[in-house]
């Protein structure tokens, strides 16, 4: 896989990466990362990249001339996106539909937004990671590659990992616990400590059953609520209660 960003802070992205998982996997040739300056392709003393809006407007707008001029000489994978408060939400699903392509390529905007110009005839859509605004996209661009390379094969030591994670399932996580076994009067639960791997297991699914519901509702409902394996689970552990909001009805089964 191959990855542009295109910053005018391409060396926040870069130091980024070099300390974290990515830098490993890109040594290991898991995907290609490359940071191109926007401010290169700049053609006045100053190096601008901004200007004001036409019709008047609060802040400056990133001209046209210096990102095309950089994409087209690039040639960057696509799709080619902007980062944008209008884009499609980043979620789980998105990072996985990522994965699975060869590459793609990211804008990170500054000031108060692009010429519409940009996402008009250059770009290939926009993505958001949330309903609030930034000072620019870096930090978004990061957690979107982040999120996506960690699902590729080789980047991750424990490919297991990825089944196990928040979202994975349409649930949380569930609680993980290490040395030592008893904290400040805090003891690990029992059944971690027992040994038999089938209970475990059980525990470990019944406990991301519980911590969706309680944190993050919303999750199950998208999926359309508890199927019957889940709501028995939850009854088996003295969570009844739970299953008569969030059970399915037979006719979603």
């Amino acid at each position: 896989m191959r990855i542009d960003i295109f910053s005018i802070f391409p060396d926040l992205i870069k130091g980024y990466f070099s300390q974290t998982v990515a830098s490993r996997a890109i040594r290991a040739g898991v995907f290609e990362l490359n940071v191109i300056d926007i401010r290169t392709k700049a053609t006045d003393v100053h190096r601008s990249v901004d200007d004001a809006p036409f019709g008047g407007g609060a802040g400056m707008l990133m001209k046209p001339e210096p990102i095309f001029a950089a994409v087209e000489e690039q040639d960057p994978p696509r799709p080619l996106f902007l980062l944008s408060p209008s884009g499609r939400r980043f979620d789980q699903g998105l990072a996985r539909e990522l994965s699975l392509l060869d590459g793609f390529s990211l804008i990170c905007g500054r000031y108060e937004g692009y010429d519409a110009r940009i996402e008009d005839a250059l770009a290939d859509g926009a993505i958001s990671i949330g309903d609030y605004v930034l000072a620019g996209g870096e930090i978004a661009a990061m957690a979107i590659v982040e999120a996506t390379i960690r699902l590729l094969p080789g980047t991750l030591g424990n490919s297991q990992s990825v089944v196990e994670e928040s979202f994975s399932s349409s649930l949380l996580e569930y609680p993980q616990y290490t040395r030592p076994a008893e904290f400040r009067g805090m003891q690990v639960p029992e059944v971690l400590l027992g040994g038999n791997h089938k209970l475990i297991e059980e525990w470990k699914k019944m406990m991301s059953i519980v911590k969706t519901i309680r944190l993050r509702p919303d999750l199950i409902e998208k999926r359309g609520g508890l199927d019957p394996s889940e709501a028995d689970l939850l009854t088996k552990y003295g969570y009844a209660w739970m299953v008569e909001v969030h059970t399915r009805s037979q006719e979603d089964i």
